[in-house]
């Protein structure tokens, strides 16, 4: 089920969920079946490239970046934009590691144009790598913490799951019913 507001102008749609969940294949995959765009997840980059461990003006340098890097596609004329990963992730980050969150950040989400949120469920295994902290039953927690943010914007959301070509299958499912019912509005 696909719940919340619609946006205007190119389709924009957010892959988020916890750690290990599979958004930057899903991401790959879907820009790839719908001829769009996908933009990968600059966080992981940008910690990845870090020699000391990440800090709270880290995390907002990177907040800042996801603001302006995927504004300047989205207003391009891309049919459709794939995120791999958007501001919500960074809110909760911020909450969960240092219990504060600037007040822009807030206004950021809530003026974001976005089409869908697809919400991966933590229901694929954990795969270690040196940018990722929360395995186990972590994840499930943030996963209901994305869930209740993307709920308190009214972003329109479908919660992907299973594993493989199911869960691409899924996630494709969700996208068609979006996008279909952007056409029925448009008539």
């Amino acid at each position: 089920m696909i719940r919340g507001k619609i946006n205007k102008g190119p389709e924009v749609i957010v892959l988020t969920g916890p750690e290990s969940t599979g958004k930057t294949t899903l991401a790959r995959q879907l820009a790839g079946h719908y001829g769009g765009q996908w933009i990968p997840e600059y966080a992981r980059s940008y910690v990845e490239n870090l020699t000391v461990p990440y800090t709270y003006a880290d995390v907002i340098h990177i907040a800042r970046h996801q603001i302006e890097v995927p504004e300047q596609i989205i207003n391009s004329k891309m049919p459709v934009v794939f995120l791999d990963t958007d501001l919500i992730i960074i809110k909760v980050w911020l909450s969960v590691v240092y219990g504060k969150v600037p007040e822009w950040l807030h206004k950021a989400i809530t003026n974001r144009k976005i089409d869908l949120y697809l919400l991966c469920r933590p229901d694929i295994a954990w795969v270690p790598d040196p940018a990722r902290e929360n395995p186990g039953r972590k994840r499930e927690e943030l996963f209901l913490m994305y869930e209740k943010e993307i709920k308190k914007y009214n972003f329109r959301y479908g919660m992907v799951s299973g594993s493989g070509d199911k869960r691409f299958f899924n996630a494709v499912n969700l996208v068609d019913k979006i996008l279909r019912n952007r056409r029925e509005g448009e008539k």
